[in-house]
């Protein structure tokens, strides 16, 4: 292969909570804060993959930061317990058993824009908690995706490693990085430009590309 590792995004690249989450947000909503207008999985999609910060601002700007933050955290617990309980696959097709096979010869990283406790939620729910090798979120570090994955780049000694990713955010996070990128076109939007590594329709195509 060209690379010695691949990191992955997580939200519109493993899966889609969107449906899942804003309903958990709305009851939230609803329950705290009911001048706040609720969510659609459609705005949820253009959400996705900021920082959560940037995504309480978005979505919830009529309110102070006080009250803001303690909206998003209310969020953010409800959308944990209800994924935690959701018996459906929601993962896109092919992620999870490509990963599992792939992960034999090459190691799999995840960075993700999103809160603690998100992508540990994400490697338990998927059965892939003993194939990812390391990871790391704005959650966490308080940092940026790029700086995040640099953390995992060197904290792995990685030399030539790939991010997989569906967002314009992405694809300019590996730039910062210098990183390749590989557009996930599957899920929920796309670079503004074609100068990346490859694209994938589905991700079972990934070994094909790689």
């Amino acid at each position: 292969m060209n690379f010695d590792g691949i990191i992955l995004d997580v939200d519109g690249t493993i899966w889609n909570t969107t449906q899942i989450v804003a309903e958990a947000w709305n009851k939230a909503i609803k329950e705290n804060f009911p001048e706040v207008q609720p969510v659609t999985a459609d705005i949820l999609k253009g959400q996705f993959g900021k920082t959560m910060d940037v995504i309480g601002k978005n979505l919830f700007g009529i309110l102070g930061d006080s009250d803001r933050n303690r909206l998003l955290k209310m969020c953010c617990e409800a959308e944990q317990l209800a994924i935690n309980e959701n018996q459906k696959d929601i993962a896109y097709e092919g992620v999870i058993s490509s990963i599992k096979e792939l992960s034999k010869t090459i190691p799999f990283f995840i960075v993700s824009n999103c809160q603690s406790g998100y992508i540990e939620l994400v490697m338990k729910k998927n059965g892939i908690t003993e194939v990812i090798t390391d990871y790391e979120c704005f959650g966490d570090t308080g940092r940026p995706k790029d700086e995040n994955i640099s953390l995992i780049v060197k904290r792995n000694n990685l030399q030539k490693p790939v991010y997989i990713g569906d967002t314009q955010g992405d694809f300019e996070a590996c730039q910062k990085a210098g990183v390749p990128f590989i557009w996930a076109a599957y899920g929920f939007g796309r670079p503004e430009t074609d100068d990346y590594y490859g694209k994938l329709e589905r991700f079972g195509d990934l070994e094909k590309l790689l």
